[in-house]
This record gives C-alpha cells, sequence and structure tokens, in this order.
C-alpha cells in the first residue's frame, strides 16, 4: 500500500546525473578544469549505479 509513496531511485540517481554533467560542462567552460574532472568522476560513478539498478530490473 504504502509503495506508490516510494520513489524511483533511478530518477533520483538520473536526476543527480544530469545535475553533475551540467556543473561539469560549466566548470570545463570556465576553465576549471580540476573542478570538471572531480564532477564528471562522479557523474561517472552515478552513472555505473544506474546500469546497475536497470540490470536488477530488467
Amino acid at each position: 500500500m504504502f509503495g506508490i509513496f516510494k520513489g524511483d531511485p533511478i530518477k533520483k540517481l538520473q536526476k543527480d546525473y544530469e545535475r553533475l554533467s551540467m556543473q561539469a560542462m560549466e566548470a570545463q567552460q570556465n576553465g576549471n578544469i580540476e573542478l570538471f574532472g572531480e564532477l564528471s568522476q562522479k557523474a561517472e560513478e552515478i552513472g555505473k549505479q544506474i546500469d546497475q539498478l536497470k540490470e536488477k530490473s530488467s
């Protein structure tokens, strides 16, 4: 019954991935390559988590 209120973890991770990707792009455009690398790495890790969750749900 309460399962309808539970959020989809993939959607939350997808939003985090998109947010980090945008921040990384902005950092790159501003010339902050170190921050770009950090944010890109975090986004990549979240992307791997998304892939793992999708494999489990299939």
